[in-house]
């Protein structure tokens, strides 16, 4: 019996129609309707290459918050702030496909339940290899924390920088978005919200 992938399952559920062309013949076509010849040397590959790339940055659709963690939750009497900081990591903007790319800090005050520490990286890399805003992906990263072990409290801070607006549009390279996302006792505690925000500053020092 064929297992059906959590893509089709959002695209099923969105009644989207799926292409019968694949992604690389899409994009043979529109290096021709760029004004290049897709037989050259140098293209004659790039739509396959292309869409290996393609599917790789949007891995994220494939997986799930069960299957990333892996049952990596663990029951601890542990009550002081565990934080993941520097994750570096890769998405693409929905608005024009261009890559956006910086660090997300991570953290929560847990209270029957700690994950495993990769895992929270896992999480980030999941929704960042999707089509993607930074806003979106923040919260949903607090979210899906905030789900799995029901903590104390969640903050998620990511800083990126945006290659549509540094490639194109306003043309700003050194302009830098930071958005962030405080669950529980990091939006309602300025004590815990203060802190988390210091040891992520302190990288910087």
């Amino acid at each position: 019996m064929p297992v059906t992938k959590p893509t089709e399952i959002m695209l099923h559920e969105a009644n989207v129609e799926v292409p019968k062309e694949t992604i690389a013949e899409l994009v043979r076509k529109m290096i021709v309707l760029l004004g290049e010849d897709p037989n050259r040397e140098g293209l004659r590959k790039t739509p396959e290459r292309f869409e290996k790339a393609l599917r790789f940055l949007t891995s994220g659709y494939n997986q799930n918050l069960e299957s990333v963690l892996n049952g990596a939750t663990f029951s601890v009497h542990y009550d002081e702030m565990v934080v993941v900081k520097d994750i570096e990591f890769f998405s693409l903007c929905e608005h024009h496909l261009l890559p956006f790319f910086g660090k997300a800090h991570v953290a929560y005050l847990p209270s029957k339940k700690v994950l495993g520490l990769s895992k929270i990286a896992r999480l980030v890399n999941m929704f960042a290899r999707r089509l993607q805003i930074q806003e979106r992906m923040t919260s949903q990263i607090a979210d899906a924390i905030s789900e799995k072990i029901s903590p104390e409290g969640v903050g998620v801070i990511i800083e990126a920088r945006h290659l549509c607006m540094q490639m194109r549009g306003v043309e700003k390279q050194h302009g830098q978005a930071v958005t962030s996302a405080m669950l529980g006792s990091f939006r309602h505690n300025k004590q815990t919200r203060d802190e988390f925000l210091s040891l992520v500053r302190a990288q910087k020092s």
